[in-house]
């Protein structure tokens, strides 16, 4: 298996693991306030990290930095807005990536990355069911997706000029303040299931993720991970339907075919790459 594939392989599994944590955090959200609970992922994730991969350096903290103000967007968004439209509004990071990829990475999208990023939307609108009524929420979590696409970009960037390790403890430390900050009014009770998914998102939706995301990303480039990465909410369907016992409309089914073809386009050309 040469790099591509091995490249192709862990970021599809991040995906998946992504997609996991939506029915998993619905389940005990009503528990906790958001904030606490990212604020108590990523304080796991950075003891963890620290303690394997060391403090990190500037770039780690400038990615922290975007990605706990996506977050924090994307949340306050949620309070006004509706979950539907915060998954699709938030799932234009996608065709956000490949101007932030030109600008800093010179990357030019190919014919099957364009026609991938289109398909890929549309899928997104018949899975969330769009967009009606434009609001503060809305905007708010298109700034979050603004964020995430330059999140996304920045992680290939500057993953070509440190070591991979160095974008983790102070990314993670990042985050866990800002997060810690905005919870400090909430109150921080956590139960043990609350802390068991926090566990394992942190471990693996967040130190494997970003480790995976630092190392392949660079190898297939920014524009082949967003359409890789539109398998999230793909995956988060089909565990949501597993986990939560959640049905598919005609839609949605619809949606699901799409996106699904939107990734099986990522992976193809990445084969003619």
């Amino acid at each position: 298996m040469n790099k591509k594939w091995i490249a192709v392989s862990n970021l599809l599994l991040v995906t998946v693991i992504w997609g996991l944590t939506f029915p998993i955090q619905k389940l005990i959200l009503p528990e906790i306030s958001p904030f606490v609970y990212n604020a108590v992922r990523f304080w796991i994730a950075t003891i963890l990290s620290l303690f394997f991969f060391g403090w990190g350096n500037k770039y780690g903290f400038i990615l922290g930095i975007i990605l706990g103000v996506a977050y924090a967007t994307q949340t306050w968004g949620l309070s006004i807005t509706s979950s539907s439209k915060s998954g699709f509004i938030t799932a234009f990071y996608i065709v956000l990536i490949p101007i932030f990829s030109y600008s800093i990475e010179k990357e030019q999208p190919n014919i099957f990355q364009i026609s991938g990023f289109f398909i890929a939307m549309l899928g997104e609108y018949f899975l969330s069911g769009g967009i009606h009524n434009f609001n503060f929420g809305d905007f708010l979590t298109f700034v979050c997706a603004i964020l995430y696409a330059l999140h996304v970009v920045l992680v290939t960037h500057y993953s070509k000029k440190t070591e991979e390790k160095h974008l983790l403890t102070s990314q993670f430390l990042t985050v866990a303040i800002i997060n810690s900050l905005l919870g400090v009014t909430s109150s921080w009770k956590i139960t043990f299931n609350a802390l068991g998914v926090a566990t394992f998102t942190a471990v693996f939706a967040t130190i494997y993720a970003l480790i995976a995301q630092t190392k392949y990303q660079k190898i297939v480039g920014s524009n082949t991970s967003a359409l890789i990465f539109v398998g999230e909410p793909l995956f988060a369907t089909v565990f949501s339907i597993l986990i939560l016992s959640e049905h598919l409309t005609k839609f949605q089914f619809i949606g699901v075919i799409l996106t699904t073809f939107a990734l099986i386009l990522a992976v193809f050309q990445t084969k003619k790459r």
